[in-house]
């Protein structure tokens, strides 16, 4: 009798050290995933700053040789702000989203000044920023893969029993508008 009562202990005392140390794998792993989320935004976020302090250099370029179209060059400027100060990951998605198409734009407005595209200064900046675009383009395919695994932890069982417990929240994916990505380009001759 006593050595089926050690045995029924030894076999609790297993199933309690093997779901203490599924707790702790699995906690672990939540951190990393919501650690590598943040690094991969930190990354982003380096490169749309790069992106807001080339803007004002831009638009006071294009300024120089289209002042009567002050409304677009102010709705860029007003973008980058907003976008600048943007705090929530949410608000930096939806923000950045409006700062991409006013900048679509501005690049639309300065097709029609053939003197601007000659700008050596214009080309130079609209270079720099297709580069910090192709940049930030990378770091959102990072950061929404390291999104996507936390989520899947989050959101997937038994994971997501452990997320509950300890709190952790499904992240946003940093993704484009498409509506306007999908419009056909007017091409005229």
């Amino acid at each position: 009798m006593a050595t089926a009562l050690i045995i029924a202990l030894i076999v609790v005392l297993v199933v309690i050290i093997a779901v203490i140390i599924w707790v702790i794998a699995g906690y672990n792993g939540l951190v990393k995933a919501k650690n590598n989320v943040e690094e991969g935004f930190s990354t982003m976020d380096v490169y749309l700053k790069k992106r807001y302090d080339l803007i004002p250099n831009l638009v006071e370029t294009v300024r120089g040789y289209a002042e009567h179209e002050s409304q677009t060059l102010q709705q860029v400027i007003s973008a980058r702000n907003a976008a600048q100060n943007a705090t929530t990951a949410e608000e930096k998605i939806r923000e950045d989203n409006v700062l991409s198409g006013s900048l679509r734009n501005l690049f639309a407005l300065s097709e029609g000044y053939p003197d601007l595209k000659a700008n050596a200064g214009f080309v130079e900046l609209q270079d720099q920023l297709r580069r910090v675009e192709e940049d930030i383009a990378n770091a959102r395919k990072y950061y929404n893969a390291v999104v996507k695994i936390f989520n899947n932890k989050c959101e997937m069982f038994p994971g997501s029993i452990l997320a509950g417990i300890f709190h952790f929240e499904k992240r946003p994916m940093f993704e484009v508008d498409v509506k306007d990505e999908r419009k056909n380009v007017k091409v005229e001759f």
